[in-house]
């Protein structure tokens, strides 16, 4: 038997509805100008919609949503993006982390998590606290925020030091549980050195890969960069971990989806024990060239090992 997860990343849910002046101060004025330039017409509701649809024709089990709900963070931005997730599923199938466009200014991050917080529910009962862990059949699934507010034409993000000592500990006592988890990491940012370009980079990204090589994982989901990307970081015992990114869940399939690693897209796991560990592959599902929605082939997930 094996567990189907879904990851999907950056769907930049809109349209952003009447803006009032008053919040079009400081960052948010530029970001909504972006918007107005050719944002908005980068991310086509109608393709998120359909990516939805084939999405839960799939059967998965879970759903990872690695991020960036939001455009610049208004308050109307909320309950869109509250829509969105119950599209998905219950808060009990989907896990959400959120992106730096969720926490574009300060109190966007505060009031999307009061709106939406109880799809980052911890299995103790609390929600909008990180690291936070879930339990869903064979995995482990621990979501960590890098979101914070930051200057204009800057997205970087950040986890801290009590965030990455907390999960340092959650990882290790779930690596020596009875019949131990597969632990599936969840984070927006790409949480490698050399991740991002700079201005958009995990600024402790050094300290996350020295953790994960003392602690490890199984699996590393993010978003933020728009494209799918696959990399590995080194785990402990000389086992490396592999770092799947996402694009937007909404790109359309001309612009910038005309790439076709930057087409709406989502990635299927399969996850299933082994006699010894894990094994796992991954699908993309999304944009072909022609703008329909359907397979798009494996993900090759590297020389990664799951003992």
């Amino acid at each position: 038997m094996t567990f189907r997860l879904v990851h999907l990343s950056d769907p930049h849910v809109g349209p952003l509805g009447r803006v009032r002046l008053r919040h079009l101060i400081g960052k948010r004025a530029t970001g909504y100008a972006n918007w107005r330039r050719g944002r908005s017409r980068s991310h086509d509701m109608t393709v998120l919609e359909a990516l939805v649809t084939d999405m839960k024709a799939q059967g998965a089990e879970h759903v990872a949503c690695t991020g960036d709900l939001c455009n610049i963070g208004l308050p109307s931005e909320w309950e869109t993006a509250r829509t969105f997730l119950e599209a998905l599923g219950s808060p009990e199938a989907v896990s959400f982390v959120p992106g730096n466009h969720d926490a574009y200014v300060r109190g966007s991050l505060e009031g999307l998590l009061a709106t939406c917080g109880r799809y980052t529910g911890d299995d103790s009962g609390s929600w909008g606290r990180f690291p936070y862990l879930r339990r869903r059949g064979p995995l482990a699934l621990v979501g960590l925020s890098s979101a914070i507010p930051t200057k204009p034409f800057v997205a970087t993000g950040r986890l801290g030091a009590p965030q990455l000592a907390a999960v340092e500990a959650l990882l290790r006592a779930l690596a020596t549980e009875p019949g131990r988890p597969f632990r599936v990491v969840m984070i927006h940012h790409p949480p490698q050195p050399g991740g991002a370009a700079p201005g958009r980079e995990l600024k402790d990204a050094a300290a996350f890969t020295a953790m994960i090589a003392r602690a490890g994982a199984d699996l590393i989901l993010h978003g933020h960069n728009h494209i799918t990307s696959a990399a590995q970081i080194p785990g402990p015992n000389g086992r490396v971990v592999p770092v799947i990114g996402a694009p937007s869940a909404s790109a359309r399939a001309d612009g910038h989806g005309a790439i076709a690693s930057r087409r709406a897209s989502y990635l299927l796991f399969e996850i299933g024990r082994a006699e010894r560990g894990f094994t796992v592959t991954a699908r993309r599902r999304g944009l072909d060239a022609s703008g329909a929605m359907g397979d798009l082939g494996a993900l090759d997930l590297g020389e990664a090992e799951h003992a």
